[in-house]
């Protein structure tokens, strides 16, 4: 039933100029070289990253560098453009890193192992929600991505993506791009 639902969906995605990338608020002259040890820019995510019911739903080891020194705060969002909705799907959502973290290692992204952050993903949790796209609806988008504030959010320890987005408009000096892909 679920492979036959993807077909019939293969065609609907919320698109690429839905993530919160696109946002023009949110664009930055800066640039952070995001990347992981898991998997390549562009490339497949492995299943041990899947979500839960699919993979094991580890998150993967991520770093960074490019950090301008007068941030404040990072935020971490992953998002799926390819849902077959209006907008992307949140698998995560954090906001409160602190400037001077530069990588978080395998896990260090699942709940109740993150040091740091507000936040809920799109299925009204804390932490990360690995891939688990619709079987049969093709290859999904998953697109980390890292911005550098000028000033600290203030957020409920629940902030909903739309509310860690909208608090970010306009404070963005630096912004890095990781995608990876995952289909079932």
């Amino acid at each position: 039933m679920a492979k036959w639902l993807g077909r019939l969906l293969r065609n609907r995605r919320a698109g690429e100029a839905t993530l919160a990338w696109n946002r023009k608020d949110l664009e930055a002259p800066g640039t952070i070289d995001l990347r992981s040890t898991a998997f390549a820019n562009g490339g497949p995510i492995p299943r041990l990253h899947a979500g839960q019911g699919v993979g094991d739903n580890v998150s993967p080891r991520l770093s960074w560098s490019g950090v301008p020194k007068d941030a404040a705060e990072l935020v971490l969002l992953i998002e799926d453009p390819d849902v077959p909705f209006r907008r992307p799907i949140a698998h995560l959502s954090l906001s409160g890193i602190p400037v001077a973290t530069t990588s978080i290692p395998q896990g260090g992204l699942n709940a109740g192992d993150q040091p740091f952050g507000a936040g809920i993903g799109s299925f009204g949790r804390a932490g990360y929600a690995g891939p688990r796209p619709i079987p049969g609806h093709g290859p999904h988008s998953y697109v980390f991505q890292i911005f550098a504030l000028d000033s600290p959010l203030t957020l409920p320890p629940a902030a909903k993506p739309e509310e860690i987005t909208e608090a970010m408009a306009g404070h963005v000096l630096a912004r890095g791009r990781l995608d990876g892909t995952y289909e079932r």
